[in-house]
């Protein structure tokens, strides 16, 4: 059970001393600390409601999960009051990263990476090796991660671009169309636009911008980690797009062609 270190964890991250807290819940400050350092084995449940009201965050979670091991950003969303326990998703453990003043590191995974991070995603001593960068213009209590594509599925994006992820706790929260990096058991990482069929069939749709790439399901399963599009970088140009007046032009080009061709029939 993580409930003696997880109390004490919520209260240092607060700055509040044992008093102070002890105080507030109407317990001595020995009775705080006996429950910190685990002296009492079995809480009871009017005790678990209280510190949950009071830190607002689930039993359940306070309970089962080892709160250490998560991520700045992960436990931010917790104080936030987005407990996934509450909204009906599986915490997702993320490993990561930070610099010397504590914020959280964008981590790169080049194609050459693609494969060691399907296995390793979830090892914080993998994730702890790939290189890492800080991007200003990203919103700082979020957490982000670059990964490099490969293939033309998801033109006018090219090939080798690099895109740039916003981590997604409750996967419910998807809208359909939006794009996303997703860690699949079969493919690795893919980038495409996810419709979001969870609710009624546990599934998600994976479309391509490519027409050339038909759309497929995947089971909810089957995915181990899911980011939100933000932006990309490449070497290269996106494509041009043709325009209206540019068809206009092609179609009138092709009628006089056609003229000229049957008066010379004639």
């Amino acid at each position: 059970m993580h409930f003696p270190a997880n109390i004490k964890l919520l209260r240092q991250r607060r700055q509040r001393t044992q008093d102070v807290v002890a105080s507030e819940l109407g317990f001595s400050r020995s009775t705080l600390n006996s429950y910190e350092n685990g002296s009492i084995k079995n809480p009871t449940l009017d005790a678990l409601v209280l510190f949950s009201k009071y830190y607002r965050i689930s039993i359940d979670t306070l309970v089962k999960v080892d709160m250490q091991k998560l991520s700045n950003y992960q436990l931010r969303e917790l104080e936030k009051g987005y407990d996934t326990y509450v909204t009906g998703s599986r915490l997702r453990v993320l490993a990561t990263t930070v610099d010397n003043e504590n914020n959280e590191n964008i981590e790169a995974v080049p194609i050459r990476a693609k494969a060691g991070y399907k296995r390793g995603f979830a090892d914080p001593e993998y994730i702890g090796k790939l290189p890492t960068f800080q991007l200003p213009i990203l919103l700082s209590d979020r957490k982000y991660r670059m990964f490099q594509l490969s293939g033309d599925s998801m033109l006018p994006v090219p090939d080798k671009s690099w895109v740039i992820g916003e981590f997604i706790e409750n996967w419910y929260n998807i809208k359909s169309g939006q794009a996303c990096i997703l860690l699949t058991l079969d493919e690795g990482i893919v980038f495409k636009l996810v419709d979001n069929r969870l609710k009624k069939h546990k599934k998600l749709t994976l479309r391509s911008l490519n027409p050339a790439y038909q759309p497929y399901d995947i089971n909810v399963n089957e995915v181990r980690e899911i980011w939100k599009f933000c932006n990309y970088i490449s070497s290269e140009l996106p494509e041009s797009l043709v325009t209206r007046e540019d068809v206009v032009q092609k179609v009138q080009s092709i009628e006089l062609e056609m003229k000229n061709i049957r008066e010379l029939l004639r």
